[in-house]
């Protein structure tokens, strides 16, 4: 006999967690003690998110900045979004334009060396399904290296790869052991948009063609104020007041 539904049990660990409203206000609380601790609020973007580049920045600035990444609406809430609930007189400018993929970054470091650290960093990614390829990629007959390179240096793949390889769309074949092509093969060109077979090939060969950067927007500052900025993708859009 079947077992009842109504016997089955439930694993909280896989139940979804909402923000509570103390998580919230401790977040608004957190970041108003940053607004009086820093001189100032940066809005900052990223084009293609990426967990380690960001814990790399927040790693860099660590003591001299903090960064603030989601939960727009309760960030929004924490700088205001009008004359009558920002926390600092233009405040509310940042705080109407916190919408999407939009953090806050707060520093007392000048604010063109600020910037200019930012023009200048980045960090190499591999590409992810989508991605343009940055470059037109030929791979010779013969065998597999990694790190790829066109002077053909490098370590030649293992053997037991061969079978993911051919999966992967290449015609390979074992030659003393080491994955090999049949024939020169063009893996990708510039600009076009790149599979996930692709992506995978382009990371076992060790190739980057992708770059997490972020992008720096409008900013406030003590006894300045609101100074407009670049502008980011979501920035500009309107903001809705939350009721939680």
């Amino acid at each position: 006999m079947p077992k009842s539904k109504r016997q089955r049990v439930t694993t909280l660990s896989k139940t979804p967690i909402r923000t509570t409203k103390a998580s919230k206000a401790a977040l608004v609380n957190e970041i108003q003690k940053a607004i009086d601790e820093y001189d100032h609020v940066f809005l900052f973007s990223v084009g293609d998110m990426r967990n380690e580049g960001l814990k790399e920045v927040r790693q860099q600035w660590r003591g001299t900045g903090r960064m603030f990444f989601g939960k727009t609406r309760v960030m929004a809430k924490a700088l205001g979004i009008n004359d009558e609930t920002e926390y600092e007189e233009g405040l509310g400018q940042l705080g109407r334009r916190l919408k999407g993929p939009v953090g806050l970054f707060l520093t007392s470091h000048p604010v063109e060396d600020t910037k200019e650290w930012f023009d200048t960093w980045v960090k190499k990614e591999y590409a992810r399904q989508g991605n343009p390829a940055t470059e037109t990629i030929t791979l010779p007959k013969g065998p597999l290296l990694t790190p790829y390179s066109a002077d053909g240096s490098g370590d030649p793949l293992p053997h037991s790869m061969d079978p993911q390889l051919r999966q992967l769309g290449l015609d390979t074949l074992l030659v003393k052991g080491v994955p090999s092509l049949r024939e020169e093969t063009v893996l990708c060109k510039e600009g076009e948009k790149l599979s996930s077979e692709k992506c995978r090939i382009l990371k076992l060969l060790a190739i980057q063609m992708a770059e997490f950067k972020i992008h720096l927007g409008s900013h406030w500052s003590k006894g300045t104020g609101f100074v407009e900025g670049k502008e980011l993708d979501a920035e500009g859009e309107g903001m809705d007041e939350d009721d939680d």
